[in-house]
């Protein structure tokens, strides 16, 4: 049962009254906008914030999608948030298009021959329960497609542009219901399929006759399915005995008869693969290869079929023929991490979204016949110089297991002080979230600026759990096994302890969503080993978690951490939770929450916050009232990386 709105409130007051009061400031000093609550939190000193401000002024750009009227579409933020920007040509003007407070982070536009304008989604105040709104590009207005209240995604456009598909909960606020719509019938949503559990559409047929939809069973089981709209009758296209991922990039071919998808069933890694519909025959389109297939594109004229590989964190590009899967020569594109592959609607350009350490976020595009790379943006560093940024280094360190008979090693990205003393410098270890997520070497302004101007070295491991080191690697943190994690970080500790440039006596660590549970966790069970901790909209309890997170997530995250109804996982749940373990935490501690969070409710920040407080260990609290899972505003980000760099400097680099 939801908390009452008027008894949440009085909650979050008396946590905060519990809560040492701030320091009185030593000279001028940033005060916090009104849309966050900050309680424990000193004054920030103005120079800290002027010496940051360059590095949260970076900028991206990310590829949404070419627009058939011209150019293509992307986000980037001008202002507060991101929004829907087109840009005409390569290195031309971003022109804003949307303009909200809350973030426009997807728009796809219409195909085919009908009035041109694109569908987008956006949230209220984090949310996420996402609108589906229509924009005209003619008159600049927008039209508000769905019912304002339910969650509204996965929106796909039929091959003549006449209508789209978007999954929604609109029904009971849990299962995604498939439904079928124009923008020239707003409101007016035909139901298409009525589920359980949570089903997205991925592609339409080229006669726009049948639909592939993904059934997500976890972040390790999804089904690959056919609807034929007209029916309402589905199939399973790949039954299988066992667990397999099928990812959301499933295409049918141009003529209809074979379907390209991504599958880890072979295998360790996701694979790229084509589907004979006739026949049912299963090919393997990248086999070997030994990483993980992120994401892929088919051209419109079905000739060229684009994919990308996560190796070893950096993204690979390759174009095969679709005649004969044999390997397209392309010029190798610059490194880093990519997404969003697309084609372009003539199929003479591949765009896609590169980041890598030393820029935020760039597009760039292939024209196919020139054989040549084009970057389409460049986005503002803050006027900082990028050949100054670092670049981080991939390390391997031995955990407390083994694999394959031998000690298993973790991977982690170093990034180490540029110039000055060799150290020893203090560390700060960052735990990505997910937990199936990973740490990539893309560009991080905050890590930068710990780095360069707090002299910080910071850590950012991929403990067991992390995706892109194959299925087996992910699982290893499953229920029973959620510890083995954070064991995997008191291993990073011992290594730590023996490297002569890092300062085993001042560690720190940082995490958001499950990293902030990590956080927790470690700060409790290496109290005399971590100094200092910050933990981003991170789960305190999993059994409250599981409790309180929306309803419609509630069973994908069960098949991950364990379910809570049962007797003996509870038990274990609740003795695994930093909360059960809060005693044990001596140092300090920063914990920042969105009060709309749909995923990690405000009650985990609140419970931990006054647990820790009863330890007399320094707790800095800040609530975003106009956040969600994470702070998406640029006023509230700007703040809480300034009092983390605070916090940091207080609690763990030393006055």
């Amino acid at each position: 049962m939801a908390m009452n709105p008027s008894l949440q409130a009085f909650a979050l007051a008396f946590a905060f009254a519990l809560l040492p009061r701030a320091e009185a400031p030593a000279g001028p000093s940033v005060a916090p906008p009104e849309s966050l609550s900050v309680k424990g939190v000193p004054a920030i000193p103005e120079e800290l914030a002027l010496s940051a401000g360059r590095y949260q002024n970076t900028r991206s750009a990310r590829f949404l999608d070419w627009d058939p009227t011209g150019g293509m579409l992307i986000a980037t933020r001008f202002a507060d948030t991101m929004q829907v920007h087109r840009v005409r040509s390569a290195m031309g003007a971003r022109t804003q298009l949307t303009f909200y407070s809350d973030p426009v982070s997807w728009a796809t536009p219409r195909p085919g021959s009908g009035r041109p304008g694109f569908l987008f989604g956006k949230d209220d105040g984090g949310s996420e329960a996402y609108q589906l709104y229509w924009f005209d590009p003619r008159t600049s207005s927008v039209t508000l497609l769905t019912d304002g209240r339910s969650r509204n995604v996965a929106a796909v456009w039929s091959n003549k542009g006449d209508r789209f598909v978007f999954s929604s909960t609109r029904r009971n606020d849990k299962d995604y219901d498939l439904y079928l719509m124009s923008p020239e019938t707003a409101g007016q949503a035909r139901l298409l399929l009525e589920t359980q559990g949570h089903w997205i559409a991925t592609d339409w047929s080229p006669d726009d006759s049948r639909l592939l939809l993904i059934q997500r069973i976890s972040n390790r089981e999804s089904h690959l399915h056919v609807l034929d709209p007209a029916s309402g009758k589905t199939s399973e296209l790949m039954p299988y005995a066992g667990r397999a991922i099928n990812r959301r990039d499933a295409e049918w071919s141009k003529d209809g008869a074979s379907v390209y998808f991504l599958s880890d069933e072979w295998g360790e890694f996701v694979e790229l693969g084509r589907l004979d519909l006739e026949t049912g025959k299963r090919d393997r389109l990248s086999q070997r290869i030994p990483w993980d297939v992120e994401g892929m594109d088919l051209s419109a004229d079905g000739r060229l079929l684009a994919f990308s590989t996560n190796e070893e964190g950096v993204s690979r590009l390759r174009v095969l023929r679709t005649r004969d899967h044999g390997p397209a020569r392309i010029p190798a594109p610059p490194m880093g991490e990519a997404s969003n592959l697309r084609f372009s609607p003539d199929s003479k350009r591949l765009a896609f979204a590169l980041a890598t350490p030393r820029s935020a976020g760039d597009v760039f595009v292939l024209d196919i016949r020139a054989g040549e790379w084009v970057r389409w943006t460049e986005s503002e560093l803050g006027g900082l110089d990028p050949s100054g940024f670092v670049e981080p280094e991939l390390i391997r360190y031995p955990t407390f297991d083994q694999a394959d008979g031998k000690a298993r090693t973790i991977p982690a990205w170093l990034y180490r002080p540029p110039g000055g003393p060799a150290g020893p410098w203090p560390v700060l270890i960052f735990v990505h979230g997910g937990p199936e997520g990973q740490e990539r070497p893309s560009f991080s302004s905050q890590f930068q600026y710990w780095v360069k101007e707090l002299g910080l070295a910071v850590l950012a491991p991929n403990v067991r759990g992390s995706e892109g080191y194959g299925k087996t690697y992910m699982d290893l943190d499953n229920e029973f096994k959620r510890e083995d994690s954070v064991k995997d970080i008191g291993a990073l500790l011992d290594w730590i302890a023996g490297r002569p440039e890092l300062d085993s006596s001042r560690v720190g660590v940082y995490g958001g969503s499950y990293g902030g549970y990590m956080a927790l966790a470690c700060m409790a069970r290496f109290p005399e080993r971590l100094k200092a901790g910050v933990d981003s909209v991170g789960i305190s309890n999993f059994v409250t978690f599981l409790e309180k997170t929306k309803a419609y997530r509630r069973d994908l995250r069960r098949a991950e951490y364990g379910d809570e109804r049962l007797h003996e996982m509870r038990a274990f749940l609740q003795a695994v939770s930093p909360t059960t373990l809060a005693g044990s935490i001596k140092g300090a501690l920063l914990v920042s929450q969105g009060l709309n969070d749909p995923r990690v409710p405000v009650q985990e920040a609140e419970q931990i916050v006054s647990a820790v407080e009863k330890n007399g260990a320094p707790v800095w609290y800040i609530l975003g009232k106009d956040e969600g899972h994470g702070f998406s505003k640029k006023r509230n980000m700007d703040y809480f990386r300034d009092a983390v760099s605070l916090f940091l400097q207080k609690h763990l680099i030393g006055e």
